[in-house]
């Protein structure tokens, strides 16, 4: 058995450094977008008709700076709407939206349109925004979320280009500090330094891995703060219908839908251009909140090959987590080299392989996100991210988590 456990370890964990240097290779070869200029050096004439959908609920805090840097578009104001949906806010959130009227903004109270509880909102938001859209082209982001001057004319570009059906697009989380949410940790502290530090660098890796999984077709993965997708395709493929009782997911079940449809036309946008930047949420309570709902869709995935991958991450995870523990209780060493191993120290090697391989997919992505300078935090962070991805996948899978002061199991 001592020398069995380890080369089975050893092997889980070659299959985990395998997969991340494709991730890494993959990364690196996305081409860099542009928006194309003509021989004067002017931007291409754009005619596509574009539709923002943002899904608010209680937002009275995110949702004037959001609808700020959408209506200073460059894009020209002609060629696009906004649609903001109101879910059941109960604060100032309605009254702010309204009064981003004369911007070509358009209220929706989704209130109106429901009659007894459902269980995903927020699908149910964008699939009643969508019915009252004219424009060809479906772009969500969340009320939280600001969008560079030039996002609109960038995706607008990518899109007459290239044609696709889906549009991943990157999303970043914000290390400005914005406003504080009673019974949060405060920013400004070193829990909360801390917290979004963490967030923007797990967030990044998750980029990352998006668009290197979704410009190699390996599998779907995307986030709803950064997306834009056909109204033709939404409609052909039946919208939510079949996947509108799981709480979340109106990104990942949705994208896999449609590449069940259009493989080929499912692209990333590599631009800096098209970042997105999302407010950190601003205690662990909520931190752990969100990553339970981002779990909790792991065996929901009709793209199998992603269920594979989080399950390979969750066990990597596990492992190191557990054998420290194993350690103090079991000193004995391990036969797998000339020179035996302790347990504790067969534990500090993976830890260091698993730390090494990220550290090289995560230098390119970095340097996109303009995040270079935080990756010696890195390693200092990698034991809060094993035991929260061991946590928040246990809790996804067998608890409930509150989203949006919603209770959902």
């Amino acid at each position: 058995m001592q020398q069995v456990l380890p080369i089975i370890l050893l092997f889980i964990f070659g299959l985990y450094a395998l997969l991340i240097l494709y991730y890494w290779r993959s990364w690196v070869s996305i081409p860099g977008f542009k928006v194309p200029t003509g021989s004067c050096g002017k931007s291409q004439k754009l005619k596509v008709k574009i539709t923002v959908i943002i899904p608010a609920r209680n937002e009275e805090e995110n949702i004037a700076g959001c609808l700020n840097s959408v209506c200073n578009q460059s894009y020209p104001k002609e060629l696009f709407e906004v649609l903001v949906v109101d879910d059941h806010s109960t604060d100032n959130t309605a009254a702010l939206i309204k009064s981003f009227e004369s911007e070509q903004v358009k209220l929706i109270a989704l209130k109106y349109f429901i009659g007894e509880e459902i269980n995903s909102y927020k699908k149910k938001a964008i699939e009643i925004a969508i019915s009252q859209s004219t424009g060809e082209l479906i772009v969500t982001t969340d009320a939280d979320c600001i969008v560079p001057e030039n996002w609109l004319q960038t995706i607008a570009a990518f899109y007459e280009q290239y044609q696709p059906e889906f549009i991943v697009m990157p999303v970043g989380i914000r290390l400005v500090a914005n406003s504080v949410r009673p019974n949060s940790i405060r920013q400004n502290s070193p829990q909360g330094e801390f917290l979004r530090i963490f967030q923007a660098l797990d967030f990044m890796t998750l980029q990352g891995i998006s668009g290197a999984s979704v410009h190699k077709k390996i599998h779907s993965m995307c986030n709803g703060a950064n997306l834009a997708y056909t109204k033709k395709a939404f409609e052909e493929v039946g919208g939510f219908t079949g996947i509108d009782h799981i709480a979340s997911g109106d990104d990942m079940l949705l994208m896999h839908k449609i590449y069940k449809r259009w493989p080929d036309k499912v692209l990333f946008l590599k631009s800096k251009a098209a970042i997105v930047y999302t407010a950190p949420v601003n205690s662990l309570r909520a931190f752990f909140n969100q990553r339970i709902r981002w779990a909790s869709k792991a065996d929901k995935y009709d793209d199998k090959r992603i269920f594979a991958v989080l399950l390979l991450v969750y066990f990597v995870n596990v492992i190191l987590l557990v054998l420290p523990i194993i350690a103090f209780f079991y000193p004995d060493k391990l036969s797998i080299t000339a020179y035996p191993l302790s347990i504790f120290n067969f534990w500090i090697l993976l830890l260091l392989l698993k730390t090494g391989i990220e550290l090289l997919f995560l230098y390119p992505v970095a340097q996109f996100f303009g995040m270079r300078k935080w990756l010696w935090l890195f390693p200092l962070m990698q034991p809060c991210h094993i035991i929260y991805t061991v946590i928040a996948g246990w809790l996804g899978k067998f608890g409930s988590y509150s989203w949006k002061e919603r209770k959902v199991k």
